[in-house]
């Protein structure tokens, strides 16, 4: 099949659409879940309680069960969901730049006010996260790329 050379505005609409229907409220609920249970961790362990961690780690899983939940499923959902659900499946590390972008921008502050790195630092870490999670959703929605050819 020869597709068309789409824009980053188009590639960007695509990837928003496929993530249109993420499971948010799962997503939200396990990020948040798994922050908890990491600065509870931190102060019941020996060692300091790390929040900036904790909230990162939340972040990082939010975003991947976002990004992974919104194109488990291909078939389900309305036509242009469904179509940009398969564009993301067969272009698994353009659509993962998204949600690695979200993180990115969600850890930043979480970098910057909790942990008091400055601008530059917490920018650094925060993009550091965001590969982490770019890599993984990577991987993952390659994993997921044989749905692409079931749900044509």
């Amino acid at each position: 099949m020869n597709e068309k050379q789409l824009t980053r505005g188009e590639e960007m609409s695509l990837a928003g659409a496929a993530l249109r229907g993420a499971p948010w409220k799962a997503a939200a609920i396990s990020g948040g879940a798994v922050a908890a249970v990491s600065l509870t961790m931190g102060w019941l362990l020996p060692g300091p309680a790390d929040p900036t961690w904790a909230m990162c780690l939340g972040i990082t899983l939010f975003t991947l069960i976002a990004a992974i939940g919104s194109i488990a499923r291909p078939d389900v959902s309305d036509r242009v969901t469904r179509q940009a659900r398969v564009w993301s499946l067969r272009h698994p590390f353009k659509f993962a730049l998204y949600p690695a972008a979200a993180a990115s921008i969600l850890m930043y502050p979480v970098q910057l006010i909790l942990d008091g790195e400055g601008m530059f630092g917490a920018a650094w870490e925060a993009v550091w996260g965001g590969a982490v999670v770019y890599l993984i959703a990577g991987v993952l929605a390659v994993a997921l790329k044989g749905r692409a050819a079931q749900s044509r």
